[in-house]
C-alpha cells in the first residue's frame, strides 16, 4: 500500500501568508491517513515572516520554528514531519528538500545563490530541486520562468492554482522528461479536506527526507493524490504573461511556448 506525503506546507510562524501554526496540521492529515508532512516555509527571498535584519543565525532559527514546532506535535501525535523550504526569484519559485537547519547555518551564502548555483549547490549536497506551481499566474508574477535545466522535478499539480496551470505544468515536465510531483501549498488547517489537498504516493515509507529526495532523483514516485481530471488540458489554451525558457546554464533561449510543448 503506498504512503502518502504533503510536500508544500506553510506555517504561520515562518511564511508571512500562514494562517495557521505548524502544530495545527498534525491532527487533519492524520484524519486523512497521510504518512507524513514536509514544512516548505517562504525562505529569505519570498514572502518570508522572518526579519532580514537578524543575524543569519538569529534568522535561521526563526525561520525552522514553523517545522520544529510541527515535528515536536508530529511526534507526540505520530506523523512524520520533514524539513524543506519554498525560494523565490523573480516570481518564479523552487522548492528545496534534503537540507537541514545545521546545513542552512554553515552557509549563509545561500541568500545570494542564483538558480544554477542554487541546482549545482543543492544536488552536490544531496538534495534536490523542484519548480513550484511553473505556470500559475497572479497579480505578483510579471512573467512565467521555465526553469528546465536547474531542476529535479516539476511540481505539476497544486492545490493553489487553477486547473489549467497544473495541466500546463503536467504537459511540461513531461515534455521535459521530469518527475511531476504534487502539493497542497496549504496555509490554512480549514482548508483541508480530502477533496482539496494534495501529495504524493511513494512506495515505501521514508524515515528521512532523504528518502523524498530520492524518490525525485530516481524517479520512483509511486502516483499523485490529485483532483480527477485535473490534467485535463484544453489544446488551445493559452499564456497571457511573458515566457522565459531557460536553459542549463540558465540563460534565456528564446524559445516559444507553444513549439516547447508542442500546443
Amino acid at each position: 500500500m503506498p504512503y502518502l506525503y504533503e510536500t508544500h506546507l506553510h506555517t504561520k510562524e515562518s511564511s508571512a501568508c500562514g494562517v495557521s501554526w505548524g502544530r495545527e496540521y498534525i491532527e487533519k492529515y492524520l484524519d486523512l491517513g497521510y504518512a507524513g508532512i514536509i514544512v516548505t516555509d517562504h525562505f529569505y527571498r519570498g514572502n518570508s515572516a522572518v526579519n532580514r535584519n537578524l543575524s543569519w543565525e538569529k534568522w535561521v532559527n526563526n525561520f525552522c520554528r514553523g517545522y520544529e514546532k510541527a515535528r515536536e506535535e508530529g511526534e507526540r501525535r505520530g506523523l512524520d514531519v520533514f524539513f524543506g523550504w519554498e525560494e523565490t526569484f523573480d516570481g518564479d519559485d523552487y522548492l528545496i528538500y534534503g537540507l537541514d537547519k545545521e546545513w542552512l547555518l554553515e552557509h549563509p551564502e545561500l541568500r545570494y545563490w542564483t538558480r544554477l548555483e542554487q541546482f549545482r549547490d543543492v544536488r552536490r549536497n544531496g538534495g534536490c530541486v523542484v519548480q513550484a506551481h511553473p505556470f500559475r499566474q497572479y497579480y505578483y508574477i510579471r512573467n512565467i520562468l521555465l526553469s528546465t535545466g536547474c531542476v529535479d522535478a516539476v511540481e505539476a499539480a497544486n492545490g493553489g492554482n487553477e486547473p489549467v496551470f497544473d495541466a500546463l505544468a503536467w504537459t511540461y515536465a513531461k515534455k521535459l522528461g521530469l518527475p511531476a510531483t504534487a502539493g497542497s501549498d496549504i496555509h490554512f488547517t480549514e482548508d483541508i479536506r480530502s477533496d482539496t489537498v494534495f501529495g504524493v504516493y511513494l512506495d515505501r515509507k521514508i524515515k528521512t527526507i532523504s528518502g523524498y529526495v530520492d524518490a525525485i532523483r530516481n524517479n520512483t514516485i509511486a502516483g499523485l493524490k490529485i483532483p480527477a481530471g485535473r490534467f485535463n488540458i484544453n489544446r488551445n489554451v493559452r499564456v497571457s504573461l511573458p515566457v522565459d525558457i531557460r536553459d542549463d546554464r540558465d540563460r534565456s533561449t528564446g524559445r516559444k511556448l507553444a513549439e516547447l510543448l508542442e500546443l
